[in-house]
């Protein structure tokens, strides 16, 4: 093989689809899965390109890749590895921030239905032997009477705007790149202020960054309806968990489903674990057998774009072309 790709960690059963994409291109890939740093460092040393989903991808790790043209993200987020690095070593970064937006707005949906109907607090009951002790003193709201708060209107939050709205639910959102009054695809953009203060529902659809780091905490919790019901399918630390657990305690919010959490160890914990009304998922909003099957290809296709001179379709550092390895 002509050129090498290291894939530090991936959570599908095989890299059936990866093999047989790259090797028809002469790249040879590696099964890094279960290498630990000090092993991954020495098997980039000669990579040509690193696949990576979950993986922390580090200065440490970019330095030691002295030949990589290209990082491929498996998925949308790009905070698990240093852009900043990429680009001063001439490293192309790439992602596919499109592969799973049925997939992702589905499991935000189902957590608001989920949470508004209190599925898990009655099959909790029922199997308790409570059947007949069912409390109807709780705030379940009717779809049709309530908005979602949508924070991020981007392409999930559209398409969770467009699902959403066959159940009668209105929706309203609040994006920097939008101006306050707009109409954007049918959707009323207004403040984040009147977003949390309006919202029956919240779900949240930014990136994780320094502004954007515990959006989510005491004093936008007191802001919010005390029965609304916040979401996230986006990145753990966009939400303060200790301040979370406190307004649910008290009442400030009726509900929380998360599919991240804050913790990302191995046995993560979380204030949120003792609370009711409560719903976590372990970050697996984005699967579906065809969406998994589209980001293997469609990676493995970014790093065969890079390899042979060609612009990627979603490019996170183009700034880095003046410097590339490759391009």
């Amino acid at each position: 093989m002509k050129y090498k790709a290291v894939i530090t960690d991936y959570v599908w059963p095989n890299l059936n689809i990866e093999e047989k994409i790259l090797n028809e291109n002469n790249i040879q890939i590696i099964d890094a899965n279960n290498f630990s740093k000090s092993e991954l460092i020495k098997e980039v040393s000669d990579a040509d390109a690193i696949l990576f989903c979950f993986k922390e991808i580090d200065a440490e790790i970019l330095e030691a890749a002295k030949v990589c043209k290209v990082a491929s993200r498996y998925g949308i987020g790009v905070d698990n590895i240093d852009v900043k690095k990429c680009t001063e070593l001439g490293i192309v970064v790439t992602n596919i921030p499109d592969y799973c937006l049925e997939e992702v707005s589905d499991h935000a949906i189902s957590l608001i239905l989920s949470l508004n109907r209190r599925v898990f607090d009655h099959w909790s009951l029922v199997k308790n032997g409570g059947w007949n002790d069912l409390n109807l003193d709780i705030p379940v709201l009717r779809l049709s009477e309530s908005t979602l708060g949508i924070v991020g209107f981007g392409r999930i939050g559209k398409t969770i705007s467009k699902r959403i709205s066959s159940l009668g639910v209105k929706s309203i959102a609040y994006d920097p790149f939008h101006k306050i009054g707009d109409i954007v695809d049918g959707v009323e953009i207004v403040s984040f202020e009147n977003l949390l203060m309006k919202s029956d529902f919240i779900t949240i659809h930014v990136p994780l960054n320094k502004n954007t780091h515990h959006l989510f905490s005491k004093n936008e919790f007191n802001k919010m309806k005390n029965n609304a019901i916040l979401v996230n399918c986006a990145r753990g630390g966009l939400i303060d968990e200790n301040a979370a657990s406190e307004a649910l305690f008290n009442g400030s919010i009726g509900g929380i489903g998360l599919d991240v959490i804050e913790d990302v160890s191995s046995n993560p914990k979380s204030a949120l674990f003792d609370n009711q009304n409560v719903i976590i998922t372990p970050h697996t909003a984005f699967f579906s057998k065809s969406s998994g099957e589209e980001l293997q290809r469609r990676t493995s296709e970014e790093v065969i774009r890079v390899i042979n001179g060609r612009i990627p379709e979603n490019f996170i550092n183009p700034e880095v072309e003046e410097n590339s390895r490759i391009l």
